[in-house]
């Protein structure tokens, strides 16, 4: 049973920056693949950014290209989220994701393959 923590959220201004990081536990990190969704007030939850279990291949949703960052560590059984110059659009609860893969470079973006989920972290971004 994989369990998931994630740490780093908290309220900042808008152009500001945050990181993310999941420490993962009960598995063998580097079979899973990880992945950040969110979820914002009054709308569904939606894929953010996603790394292959090689740490190769990485996707981010059209909406964070340029401004977010995923890696692994796989030494700290850590998966991070960069984020800067945050806008308010930003502001939801992030979800930490992994999932068993067995295809080093893929990059799963569906949310139902994922099987296991933090709790969440909420990020804040004011205007």
């Amino acid at each position: 049973q994989v369990q998931l923590l994630e740490s780093g959220g908290g309220l900042v201004q808008t152009g500001g920056s945050l990181r993310l990081s999941c420490a993962a536990s009960g598995g063998t990190f580097t079979n899973y693949a990880m992945g950040w969704f969110r979820q914002a007030p009054g709308k569904e939850r939606e894929f953010v950014a996603g790394i292959s279990i090689s740490g190769g291949t990485t996707d981010y949703a059209d909406s964070v290209k340029g401004r977010f960052t995923i890696s692994r560590d796989n030494a700290k059984n850590t998966v991070y989220l960069q984020m800067n110059n945050l806008k308010p659009e930003d502001t939801a609860v992030y979800y930490c994701v992994s999932d068993r893969s067995y295809i080093s470079d893929y990059v799963e973006v569906r949310e139902g393959r994922y099987v296991y989920w933090g709790q969440g972290t909420q990020v804040t971004v004011s205007s």
